[in-house]
């Protein structure tokens, strides 16, 4: 079993026909710079993919999730950073408020409310292109494997 470092969650929160996108441009020697992403992050110590999901989220945006739904596993292998088993999820309804500082100031980047018809325009990893229109859908969770070499996609299979 691996330890926590590789394993992650990532969510994309659903609003008015919009994701919750992270720039990553804030964390020093973040392997995600300049990408856009969802919100999410590394499990800590005997936590569930739930617990981590709903701490990351809490911690990155201010919001308690209370509907989301597990969309998957993804695999990353990396000849630069390893392996990653990343939990997918997307969630649309939460407690709180998403205040304009938080927008500008997460502590991993900015956030942004941006339409679904316009995330594939954004930076994104190719392999998240993958994945990314498969969550329009209302299928079964996935099982993805995703190999790259340095920032390039060199493999994709699905389980």
């Amino acid at each position: 079993m691996p330890d926590q470092k590789h394993l992650t969650t990532l969510c994309y929160i659903e609003k008015d026909g919009c994701y919750l996108m992270m720039h990553r441009t804030s964390k020093e020697n973040d392997y995600n710079a300049g990408k856009w992403i969802g919100v999410g992050g590394h499990f800590k110590d005997a936590e569930s993919p739930e617990e981590c999901l709903l701490r990351e989220v809490k911690e990155e945006t201010g919001l308690m999730l209370t509907s989301y739904r597990f969309r998957g596993i993804v695999t990353f292998v990396s000849d630069v950073w390893g392996f990653e088993y990343m939990h997918l999820y997307t969630a649309d309804a939460y407690d709180g408020e998403l205040s304009e500082a938080r927008m500008q100031d997460c502590p991993e980047g900015r956030l942004a409310w941006i339409p679904k018809e316009d995330v594939m325009d954004l930076p994104l990893w190719e392999g998240d292109k993958v994945f990314l229109p498969m969550l329009l859908e209302e299928g079964p969770p996935i099982s993805l494997k995703l190999t790259y070499h340095g920032d390039e996609l060199v493999g994709c299979k699905f389980f």
